[in-house]
């Protein structure tokens, strides 16, 4: 694990006793109650950040104030375009503030992390090798389709996940007399399955010992641990303000320029394009911005650009050290009570002791995963994710199971002692009050030792309440 991750971690531990980390931060939707199928209502506990974080009521009263004012950016010489100009470049310098970034990189505004990663895919030299390792999420996984794409096995510690690329990467290079071009790794910086974090600096290391370049995902890192480019030395980091709770759709690709600058625009249009003129042909001749507008084309999210800055403002604010510290304490008391039911079994690549983030996956003998998710959700008021979490095959390695259809709800996935075919997920963060882990721990011991109250059926694929 990297060391400025480590530290995080660590420092959790000394500020631990810290009461200005003792309350979550105040999160859009804190109130909204929920019906229950056996009658009444709950406050409704959201615990599926993995997925979408809930909105900062901070963020969100950012937006609102600068509503009125809203205006085309870059577009116009009115004063509400002039301001919201200001507004999205500010956004990108508070952006790359939160970063860490280096001078010369650029911050690209995106729609989210797939975004980022497939707008990097389409600016990577045509000749380029990508290494990725299996037990990335999709996002990760699947956007270097022009490129030739090694995928490396899980590994079982991190220090095996350095391992083998250094292995990979060496192979690479040991004919050098043939010529090779150049090489991009793609990593997460915290799993979105496990939760665990990734030997990030490491990685990076050993990417750049055998000239390659490296790209964190850090679409579950950012929202947990602060992310620094010049102390991790990656390359790229890519992220989605929907995780790192700001609403809107945004994303961020942020690092070197001189990819981005050499290739075509990722989208052609106004706002990527310099100069356009026409030729005696008939034809035209583009002249492209040199700047991140080169893969911005179109009127560009202003609202969603500036939720993006106010999140980041807002988790700088309130203290790094504090989120991490209270968000590890919810991490070991879930970790407790699912350690106290014999027929959960938690999903980890690097064992037990591993350092990780509020993302927690699981299994439960003689449960369906959609049945046990849908029977939190009805009788308890409880969101989570049931699933293979868009990350298949990492998945799959974890609970050595073969693709296969989900079975009728309220049927076993697999018999006691045998292997699942998908896993319950339940992920937390900034915004999560301590009553909802609470209630989530006791839910599990609840159903596992009694069974669901409620009859529940399969409707188009998913488990669902038979009302």
């Amino acid at each position: 694990m990297s060391a400025s991750l480590n530290a995080a971690v660590a420092t959790a531990t000394t500020v631990a006793s810290d009461p200005a980390c003792a309350e979550p931060l105040a999160v859009l939707g804190r109130d909204v109650t929920v019906p229950l199928v056996t009658g009444g209502e709950v406050t409704y506990a959201a615990l599926d950040y993995a997925a979408s974080a809930p909105a900062l009521q901070r963020v969100w009263d950012d937006v609102a104030a600068y509503a009125p004012y809203y205006g085309s950016v870059h577009r116009g010489a009115g004063y509400l375009s002039q301001l919201s100009t200001d507004l999205f470049e500010q956004s990108r310098a508070t952006v790359a503030e939160f970063l860490d970034c280096r001078p010369t990189d650029q911050v690209v505004f995106t729609r989210s992390t797939t975004d980022s990663l497939n707008l990097l895919a389409a600016v990577i030299p045509a000749d380029c090798q990508v290494f990725v390792f299996e037990t990335e999420h999709h996002a990760s996984l699947l956007p270097w389709t022009n490129a030739q794409v090694s995928y490396l096995n899980a590994p079982r510690t991190p220090d095996e996940a350095v391992a083998t690329l250094e292995r990979a990467l060496a192979d690479r290079t040991a004919s050098i007399e043939e010529g090779y071009g150049p090489a991009l790794v793609c990593v997460t910086g915290a799993s979105n399955v496990t939760g665990e974090l990734w030997p990030v600096k490491e990685l990076a290391a050993a990417a750049h010992a055998h000239g390659a370049r490296i790209v964190l995902d850090a679409a579950q890192l950012a929202p947990h641990h602060p992310v620094s480019v010049r102390d991790l030395d990656v390359d790229w980091v890519a992220f989605s303000g929907h995780k790192l709770y700001a609403p809107f759709g945004s994303g961020v690709l942020a690092g070197r320029a001189d990819w981005l600058q050499q290739a075509e625009p990722y989208l052609a249009g106004g706002g990527a394009s310099r100069k356009v003129s026409r030729r005696e042909d008939g034809g035209v001749d583009v002249e492209w911005h040199t700047t991140a507008a080169r893969h911005e084309a179109g009127s560009p999210n202003v609202i969603g650009v500036y939720s993006i800055a106010s999140a980041c403002r807002a988790l700088t604010e309130a203290g790094f050290e504090n989120l991490v510290a209270r968000e590890q304490r919810l991490v070991e008391r879930v970790r407790q009570g699912l350690a106290e039911v014999q027929a959960v079994r938690v999903l980890s690549l690097f064992g037990d002791d591993a350092p990780r983030v509020g993302v927690i996956s699981f299994v439960v003998d003689g449960w369906n995963s959609s049945h046990f998710a849908a029977a939190l959700s009805a009788e308890y008021g409880i969101g989570v994710r049931d699933g293979l979490f868009c990350a298949h095959p990492l998945v799959r390695t974890l609970l050595g199971s073969e693709p296969q259809t989900q079975g009728e709800c309220g049927a076993p996935e697999a018999a006691p002692g045998e292997r699942s075919l998908n896993a319950i997920r339940v992920s937390f963060g900034a915004g999560t009050p301590d009553e909802h882990v609470d209630r989530f721990v006791r839910a599990v011991k609840e159903l596992v030792t009694d069974g669901a109250k409620w009859q529940y059926r399969t409707e188009e694929g998913r488990c669902v309440p038979a009302v």
